[in-house]
């Protein structure tokens, strides 16, 4: 069990029922093939976002007033990743149903399965990485970390990739055979649509799955596979906003955070990450329709 909720709320503000937000920490970690840490990294979220001013100044709210509820940590002890997935997958299945907004935070970037696969419908899975994720296998699992979004194609059929600058020859093929939208990193240092593109490229409703080493390591640090030459804070705050406001938001994760000992703004750089969504989910569904981004 975690030590606090997500921005340490009261009761009043984060009771299930009462919830429109519900925070799924999964503390899974079995395939990292680099640096480890990720197991941590949900604590580690939950924790720094207590220290996190709950008024937001760009949208002008409190997005906590709408309820955010934190689930327990689930118990993974002796558990094979199916049996992880098949538990995210239920909650989320569970939060959905009730109309609430699933967060679900890694561990690995494979626990996103569990709630990609709670979703039903046509939608888009957009995956914020620095690594095309694409690969059939790894290290003889299909579950491995980069496989993840090549998984994820096979439950929706529908794949966007933002921030790439790492991919072997496999993923590379699969990508062109398959058609599937990549905008790397590179790209979106130079073009200033960026944002527009990657909107236009995705469906209605979107599920959004970031993995925080899609950011350049001078923002962040913490994690278990860096890359140089990735996104700033702002990039991705400015595409999250921008989705927000003419699409439907499914769910959302943050994966791969690998805490650094005295190291305190990379969790919180996540944290901070997490809030600023949910003020522009609340932010653009008043704003502009009050259609977008129901649960």
């Amino acid at each position: 069990m975690v030590s606090h909720n997500f921005c340490w709320l009261d009761k009043c503000f984060s009771t299930y029922d009462k919830s429109e937000t519900i925070i799924i920490p999964v503390p899974f970690e079995t395939t990292s093939t680099y640096g480890t840490g990720s197991i941590k990294g949900p604590h580690a979220i939950i924790e720094a976002s207590g220290n996190m001013e709950l008024y937001d100044e760009q949208c002008a709210i409190n997005p906590c007033e709408k309820g955010i509820h934190t689930v327990d940590t689930l118990n993974l002890s002796a558990k094979g990743t199916e049996k992880v997935l098949a538990d995210i997958e239920k909650i989320v299945k569970k939060a959905i149903t009730s109309g609430k907004f699933p967060v679900v935070l890694g561990g690995e970037h494979t626990v996103s399965l569990g709630a990609i696969r709670a979703l039903k419908g046509s939608f888009t899975v957009l995956s914020i990485d620095a690594h095309a994720d694409m690969r059939t296998e790894y290290n003889n699992s299909k579950y491995n970390h980069a496989c993840v979004m090549r998984r994820a194609f096979d439950i929706c059929g529908h794949v966007v990739l933002a921030g790439v600058r790492s991919m072997c020859e496999e993923e590379k093929n699969f990508i062109d055979n398959n058609n599937i939208p990549v905008f790397y990193a590179k790209d979106i240092a130079d073009k200033g649509e960026w944002i527009k593109a990657i909107i236009d490229s995705l469906k209605d409703n979107v599920y959004i799955s970031l993995d925080v080493d899609a950011l350049d390591p001078s923002f962040m640090p913490a994690t278990g596979t860096p890359e140089p030459g990735g996104l700033s804070y702002s990039d991705v705050v400015s595409l999250l906003s921008e989705i927000a406001k003419s699409k439907n938001i499914l769910g959302f994760d943050i994966v791969e955070l690998a805490p650094i000992k005295h190291l305190h703004f990379a969790e919180y750089t996540a944290a901070k990450i997490v809030y600023k969504l949910l003020a522009f989910r609340e932010f653009h569904r008043n704003k502009n329709n009050p259609r977008l981004n129901q649960p």
